[in-house]
């Protein structure tokens, strides 16, 4: 990932932490899992909120072509 991608996600991952139940329209609710996916540009960060003390647990960061394969 280049650094300007990187530093680009990061910021959206502490925007997100911030307010992890706040509205976003680049949230969305992963059928099939129980986690979330942020969108940012053509990368994707899955995560699950643990909600006892509202963590954002980050899964995966990758590219959008290949973040859901196992």
């Amino acid at each position: 990932m280049p650094a300007n991608t990187a530093r680009l996600v990061r910021s959206k991952i502490e925007q997100l932490a911030s307010n992890p139940l706040g509205s976003n329209d680049n949230v969305k609710r992963l059928k099939g899992m129980d986690a979330f996916r942020l969108r940012v540009g053509d990368w994707r960060v899955v995560y699950e909120l643990r909600h006892r003390t509202i963590v954002v647990f980050i899964v995966r960061i990758g590219p959008r072509s290949s973040i859901y394969e196992d």
